[in-house]
């Protein structure tokens, strides 16, 4: 036999080498903010709001809507620094905003008849401090009104933690984390909306949430009949 061939047979009867499979990312209730955490957090920002227009200082009303954008819409800090007034949809009954997400693919957000209001109200704040809400003009603008960073997000959002004494592990991305663990838990667990609303191209991305979620009905087992 020809020592190539020979030699290929040979390596197609040795046992093929399975890959190593690294850590698999884990969702687990130390990413998600507590219900107690978010009122925290919402409160700050809306005292620091109310500061801020008394003190004309825009920084503060972007950021109280900075937090208000993420636990109520979900989105990725990408997204949000890329939003512009039109994509907006704020005039009928069902309010959504379009998404540009990962691999360019666009989505509808559905929000609630209350956040369509704050993001009415904070529409009407950025006009007021003279900043730009023509339909082409970034929604979560620098002070120079023009688009902010990624990064400049994730240092507001560290920064309102030391401020608010919450956990510094937290990063804003746990704002969108939160959003979908207490969307399951006010849905009862609809996975396909949610799937829709966070833009995940799989269910099984969307289903790492039922981590935490369940976790809280084994400690609720524990309080059955008290």
């Amino acid at each position: 036999m020809p020592f190539l061939l020979k030699f290929t047979k040979l390596m197609k009867s040795e046992p093929k080498r399975k890959r190593k499979i690294g850590n698999l990312w884990v969702m687990d209730e130390s990413k998600c903010l507590s219900a107690e955490e978010i009122r925290k957090l919402r409160q700050h920002c809306k005292n620091e709001r109310e500061l801020g227009i008394q003190e004309k200082k825009f920084s503060k009303v972007r950021n109280w809507f900075m937090i208000e954008l993420a636990l109520n819409a979900g989105l990725r800090v990408e997204e949000m620094a890329s939003l512009k007034h039109k994509n907006l949809l704020l005039d009928g009954a069902r309010s959504s905003i379009l998404v540009t997400g990962k691999g360019e693919k666009r989505r509808a957000v559905w929000i609630s008849a209350k956040f369509k209001d704050e993001c009415l109200e904070y529409i009407k704040y950025k006009r007021d401090f003279a900043y730009p809400t023509d339909e082409d003009s970034y929604l979560l603008n620098n002070l120079k009104g023009t688009k902010i960073t990624k990064r400049a997000l994730q240092k507001f959002f560290k920064n309102i933690l030391k401020e608010t004494n919450l956990p510094p592990h937290y990063y804003i991305h746990c704002l969108r984390h939160t959003y979908s663990t207490f969307f399951l838990k006010a849905s009862q667990n609809n996975y396909r909306f949610l799937q829709n609303q966070l833009g995940h191209s799989s269910m099984t991305t969307t289903q790492v949430y039922a981590a935490v979620v369940e976790s809280e009905g084994r400690r609720a087992l524990e309080n059955l009949f008290k």
